[in-house]
Parts: C-alpha cells; sequence; structure tokens
C-alpha cells in the first residue's frame, strides 16, 4: 500500500525503495503515522532489551539510540525549531514563518533539544529498571496519533507537508484508531490514555504561540508526547 510505504519512508529511516508518489499519496500517509509509530516502539523495545541483559542504564541508552536512529532525529530536529520560532514570537510574531524555514538553530532549539534527550534518557532508566513493559511499544504509537488530530484541528502556518497532511487527516480516521488504541492503552497500562488529553493542549499551546501548524509542529509534538508517555510508565510502573 503506497501510503502505508510513504509514511514509514517519511517517519523512518528504514532502507525502503523509492515509489512514484503525487500529492494526494503523502496526503494519505498521515493515517499510516501509528504503524509507522509501532515500527520505531519496536526497534526501541529490542534495544533496551538487548541492554538489560548487563544494566538499566545500558538499557536506557540504547534504547534512547534506537529511537533517535531510527527516527533520523526528524522530530527532535522540529522541536528545536519550534523552540526557536516560539522564542522569535515573544518579540516579533511576523517572524515565527521566517525562523521556521531558517536550517540553522538559535539557542532555545539547542536547549530544547539537549532537555529532551536527557529527559527520554532519565525517563527510559526509570521504566526499564526491571523488564519492558509491553507498554513501552505503544508510547511511539499514541505519540504518532496526534499529527491526525493536530491536522484536523489546526490551519496550516504555510504551504508544506503540514498542508498534504491536513489533506488526508479526516476525522473517521482519527476515531478508528483512537478505539484500536484505547483498547491496546487498556489492555497493557490504561494510564497512558493520558497522552490523549495532551494532544488538545498542544494544539492550543500552537495556535495560541505559533498561530498555526507546520511540519516542525508535528514533529515537536511527537516529541512531548513520547516524553509524556515514558513520564507515565515511571509513574505507573
Amino acid at each position: 500500500m503506497k501510503p502505508l510505504l510513504l509514511a514509514l519512508q517519511f517517519l523512518t529511516r528504514l532502507p525502503l525503495p523509492m515509489i512514484p508518489a503525487d500529492e494526494a499519496d503523502f496526503g494519505r500517509a498521515i493515517r499510516w503515522f501509528p504503524v509507522a509509530g509501532l515500527v520505531v516502539g519496536g526497534a526501541v523495545a529490542v534495544a533496551a532489551w538487548v541492554g538489560l541483559h548487563r544494566d538499566a542504564w545500558l538499557a536506557a541508552l540504547l534504547a534512547l539510540a534506537a529511537w533517535i536512529a531510527i527516527t533520523g532525529a526528524l522530530h527532535l530536529d522540529g522541536l528545536g525549531d519550534v523552540a526557536d520560532a516560539a522564542g522569535a514570537a515573544h518579540h516579533d510574531r511576523t517572524r515565527v514563518s521566517a525562523v521556521l524555514t531558517d536550517p540553522h538553530i538559535g539557542s532555545f532549539g539547542v536547549v530544547a533539544i539537549v532537555l529532551q534527550v536527557l529527559a527520554k534518557l532519565v525517563l527510559l532508566h526509570l521504566v526499564l529498571r526491571m523488564s519492558v513493559p509491553p507498554a513501552l511499544l505503544l508510547v511511539p504509537v499514541l505519540a504518532r496519533l496526534g499529527p491526525i488530530a493536530w491536522a484536523i484541528a489546526l490551519p496550516p502556518l504555510h504551504a508544506g507537508m503540514g498542508t498534504l497532511f491536513r489533506a488526508g487527516a479526516s476525522g473517521r480516521v482519527l476515531a478508528i484508531w483512537l478505539a484500536c488504541l484505547a483498547v491496546c492503552a487498556f489492555l497493557t497500562n490504561p494510564a497512558l490514555l493520558l497522552m490523549l488529553g495532551l494532544m488538545p493542549l498542544w494544539a492550543w499551546w500552537l495556535r495560541a504561540r505559533i498561530g498555526g501548524l507546520s511540519g516542525d509542529g508535528h514533529g515537536a509534538g511527537i516529541e512531548l508526547l513520547e516524553t509524556a508517555g515514558l513520564l507515565v510508565l515511571a509513574v505507573t510502573g
């Protein structure tokens, strides 16, 4: 299925063959983002399992390395860009789009990325003290449900991938994924459903502080939801 392959190509660094696709195909790819999250979760879980044969800190480090490697740090880049844009918006809202499209990273972005990586490392250690919980697989999946909701709820900040994803998202697709993932969360760790409550909060922040949604907004939101999910597992595990 073309949209599924495009979702995996866009959100992971799996060595997949290039396929011809038009804008409609790219738009529909957002419907398969949670599947890409399952691939990410699987890689994280396997790396953690390998590390746990020696030490929980090694497990956390390997899991984090796998998380960053399989995503190509795509979402961390988005987090850094959004942090820089938010800093710019504090002084001049008209600079937001320019900052988001600037390939350079500023001090706000550096701080945000460093804090995010440290937070994930510490939380992974807390989660992996004894074993690899099955709920860990769900954290990247639930986080990638967010873009479907945000694409429906928020206006695009500028033309780009965010615009294409908005065309491919739908309330029906969101409802189906919500039902499926709610059941999975209930069977593994019901507290993970708290992640769903953070999705509208991120949408509200983007609208109030940035003014709309971009690809960077999607990436930053995914990162923050993943950290929230790890926090839930660390507290309830």
